[in-house]
Formats: structure tokens, C-alpha cells, sequence
């Protein structure tokens, strides 16, 4: 059974009413070019990190807005991606993992576009059930490949084709893109762009190939294998270390941190040509200013924090990604905005800017208002869910709360110690205020335990988090503890 979730369920003051509600009939309806990357984490953009070269998305941020606290409400890249197209939580349209294929009763926002008089097109990775890359539903022009593909030499499904190419791979997806884009216009369009980059194994252009030789990546606080940096953390963090996702065991020993992190940068920089020349394209077409373009990531990565790599995990550098978005007609130029903006309320926001009637099937909110100023109110608070997986049990379920200022992880399966910490004090996620309490040998529940014996602030942060999780889980219809029976 599917939920009909409300705008109050995804942590939001209801709105009155929807903008495309307002507006005058007959206006309009904004072109939309929608980037997604793959595992790039927030800061991995120059004007954030000097580490890093993007000069296109540098541009692209400063002349539009720059989100900085964009999240995903689950970081793994297929459910992430089904989150974007339907706006619903990874436990409502059930993908949960990176094998399940997007259910196809799944109402999706490209959908309503295309049936709306949008002409819309998919180009790149669509990662959802992995053994098809058959065209889905919702797009008019599809331009896809199975899995994750490869960086060199694809074979595309092109509307059902396949079409084998020459080439490297985010090259390819923006030759296919800048066709779609000089389509004679005859109905307002949807161009999703959707790059395998910068997903591992890292593999830059032949142009950026050693771009980065001598460059040393900052190593975080936190990736100090010491028993100081570990103190108060579940035992899982540390043990993880030596695995697939850990520092000291990454992806079989085969590479090392910095060598790592500079392949990762110098495949991102084929990233920022491929919005230069969209924009490019846009600018020559005369469709720049009106154009809402969006630049997003399915979900983060993690640089080392904790001992960690990839991503999985309710960690900041895990969970947080890019956003900027660009429309100079909409939006004034040099904004950074510190709304908590989640991967499901982008379809809300695009179907706003389309004016096209947002689905009560949706659980995220549009922040189509915060751009144009006209919504005032917002989230202060929203549930993070991650699933195992069976393929990497080293990380476990883990559902929780973000707030503004305070941050609840909950894990489910193993006898360890839950996470609180408070953001304001400690960014760097180093202080678990709940590193005292762990069952060890006695029956009952770590949350009676901590209820029973917290003292002073940490008794009372425990308590705001645990009520609003409670409420999270009740208005999302998320089960508070994971279990196989049928609805």
C-alpha cells in the first residue's frame, strides 16, 4: 500500500497553497535542466575546498544559489535516485537497496511533465534494477546504459537501441544532451542529466589524467586511528576501517588515500566541463536566464571522516551534497541559503517551476517559494534511513533525526552505543553525548537505559531528538524498528 503523505509528514509547516495555485493561468511554464552526479560530497567544489577545481560550478553557484545544507534522506545511490523521482522515502517506494528496480506503480514527476506537454529526456545512469537499461516511463528521448556502465567506450540504449560509442563516458552523456537541447522547441522541456562520474573506480578524461600528481588531500580530525578519536563510538566505526569502505582496507588495499582522493578530483573536473558547455549551450540558445537548471548529487562521500570512505552512513560527509541552483529570471545571483533542503523535495520544486499540480503522493516540499521569495516557513527537522546490505555488512541499519543544531542515530541489529551530537558544538561529529550508555550484558533496551540514567544536557537533548523521531517515524510511515511483515 502507498502512503499519501502530506507536506507536514517530510517535517514542514503545512503552506497554504501551492505557488503554481497563484500564479495566472496561461503563464509560461519554465524550461528545467536537472544535473546529477554520483558521490560527489558537498564540499567538493573550489569555492568550498581549494583543494578542488571547478570553475563552471564555481560560476554556476555564484550567479545563482548556493544550498548549503542539501541532504539525502538515504545515502545509497538507488534509493537516493528513486527518492528524487517520486519524492517519497526509501521504506515507502521500496527501494531499498542497489538492486531493486523502481517499482513501476511508482508515480514519478517526470510522468506528470510528460503528460503536462513537457517534452522530457533521461541521458546517463539510471542505476535502478541493473540488469535492464529498457527506456521507463515518463521520458521522451532516453539515453541510458545498465548498472553503472563504464567510463570508456559505452554501450548506450538509445529509445531501445543499443548503440555502441567511442569514447569517455561524461563526454558522450553531454554530446547526447546538447542534441536534446537544440531540438527545435515546440512545448517547454525537461533535460535530466544524469553522470555516472564520479562513482568509483575513478576514471578522469584522458585530458585531467594526473592534473593533481603531488597533491596532498587534508586529512580530516576525525580519521586518526587513536583510541581518543574512537572513544564513545560504536564499535563498528573502527572495526570498519580495514574493510572495503575503511581507510586502512579501501576497496581491497588497491589503492591508497591520496592517490584515491586525486583520481576522484580529476574525474570530477570532466563533471565541471560538461556544465560549462550546457550553460554554453543554453547562452547560445538564448534560453539561459528562464532556464531553471538544478545541480545535485544522489548522495556524498566520505574523505577519510571516521576512518571512512564512501557512504551509507548518517555521518555529515556521508548524507550532505551539492546544490546549486541557477535561473537568473527567478532567483537573485550570490545566494547562499542554509535551509536543510532533501533529495525529496526536488520533485515538488520542479513541478512547481513547471506548473504542473504537485501529488499527494509526494513526501518532500517544494522550495520553489524560498527562491522567489514568497515561502517563509520550513523544515527544522527530518528522518534519515539506512538499510544493510547484505553485499557490505559492515555498516549497519541506522535510522534517525536532524535538526538545525542536534543529530540522533539509532542503529538496529548490533549491541553498541547509539550517536548524539550537537552540530553547533562540535561539526566534526566528535562528541557522542551518548557515549556512556551501552547494554552490555543486561536485558532490556538501550533507550530505557539512557532514559533511566542521563543526566543534565544529554538527558534533555535525548529526550527533544526521541520525540521528534517518534514523530518522524509515525508522519513518514516509517516502522521503528525493520521487520519483514506484509502490510
Amino acid at each position: 500500500m502507498r502512503l499519501a503523505a502530506t507536506t507536514a509528514a517530510a517535517g514542514l509547516a503545512a503552506a497554504p497553497e501551492h505557488a503554481w495555485a497563484r500564479r495566472k493561468s496561461g503563464k509560461a511554464r519554465r524550461n528545467i535542466v536537472f544535473i546529477l552526479t554520483d558521490d560527489q560530497r558537498y564540499d567538493a567544489l573550489g569555492l568550498l575546498n581549494p583543494f578542488f577545481e571547478t570553475p563552471a560550478l564555481d560560476s554556476l553557484a555564484r550567479k545563482g544559489v548556493l544550498f548549503e545544507q542539501a541532504f539525502v534522506t538515504c545515502s545509497l545511490c538507488s534509493p537516493s535516485r528513486a527518492s528524487i523521482l517520486s519524492g517519497q522515502y526509501a521504506h515507502v517506494h521500496g527501494v531499498l537497496d542497489n538492486r531493486t528496480p523502481l517499482p513501476p506503480e511508482t508515480p514519478t514527476f517526470p510522468q506528470r511533465l510528460q503528460k503536462a506537454g513537457y517534452r522530457t529526456g533521461f541521458i546517463g545512469k539510471w542505476h535502478m534494477g541493473g540488469e535492464s537499461d529498457a527506456p521507463r516511463p515518463g521520458f521522451d528521448r532516453w539515453v541510458s546504459f545498465r548498472g553503472q556502465g563504464v567510463y570508456n567506450d559505452p554501450t548506450f540504449n538509445v529509445d531501445g537501441e543499443q548503440v555502441a560509442r567511442q569514447g569517455y563516458i561524461t563526454d558522450l552523456i553531454t554530446n547526447y544532451a546538447e542534441a536534446f537541447l537544440r531540438e527545435p522547441k515546440k512545448s517547454p522541456f525537461f533535460l535530466y542529466i544524469s553522470h555516472k562520474a564520479v562513482h568509483a573506480e575513478f576514471c578522469p578524461p584522458e585530458r585531467h589524467n594526473g592534473s593533481y600528481a603531488g597533491r596532498t588531500y587534508p586529512r580530516p580530525a576525525s580519521m586518526a586511528n587513536t583510541e581518543e578519536n574512537y572513544s564513545g563510538r560504536p564499535a563498528w566505526v573502527r572495526a570498519q576501517r580495514d574493510s572495503w569502505h575503511g581507510v586502512d582496507g579501501m576497496y581491497n588495499k588497491e589503492t591508497d588515500f591520496d592517490a584515491f582522493v586525486r583520481s576522484y578530483a580529476e574525474t570530477l573536473r570532466g563533471v565541471d566541463d560538461s556544465v560549462a558547455r550546457i550553460v554554453a549551450v543554453l547562452q547560445e540558445l538564448g534560453l539561459l536566464e528562464s532556464t531553471l537548471i538544478i545541480f545535485t548529487s544522489d548522495n556524498g562521500f566520505q574523505f577519510g571522516e571516521h576512518g571512512l570512505i564512501d557512504k551509507r552512513t548518517m555521518y555529515e560527509a556521508s548524507m550532505r551534497v551539492p546544490l546549486i541552483v541557477h535561473c537568473p529570471e527567478l532567483v537573485q545571483g550570490g545566494q547562499r541559503r542554509r535551509e536543510m533542503i532533501l533529495n525529496i523535495d526536488f520533485a515538488p520544486t520542479i513541478l512547481e517551476a513547471a506548473d504542473v499540480p504537485v501529488p499527494d503522493t509526494i513526501q518532500g516540499g517544494s522550495f520553489y517559494g524560498l527562491m522567489d521569495g514568497s515561502r517563509k516557513d520550513w523544515r527544522d527537522a527530518w528522518l534519515y534511513e539506512y538499510f544493510w546490505e547484505r553485499s557490505f555488512p559492515q555498516t549497519p541499519t541506522v535510522l534517525g533525526v536532524r535538526t538545525d543544531r542536534h543529530k540522533f542515530m539509532q542503529y538496529h541489529g548490533i549491541w553498541d552505543r547509539y550517536e548524539l551530537y550537537d552540530l553547533q558544538r562540535d561539526p566534526e561529529e566528535m562528541h557522542n553525548l551518548l557515549a556512556d550508555f551501552m547494554v552490555t550484558a543486561e536485558g532490556g533496551s538501550l533507550d530505557a537505559l539512557i532514559a533511566q540514567e542521563a543526566q543534565g544536557e544529554a538527558k534533555q537533548v535525548f529526550n527533544e531528538m526521541q520525540q521528534r523521531f517518534r514523530q518522524l517515524l509515525e508522519n513518514t510511515g516509517c516502522p521503528p524498528e525493520p521487520n519483514w511483515r506484509r502490510p
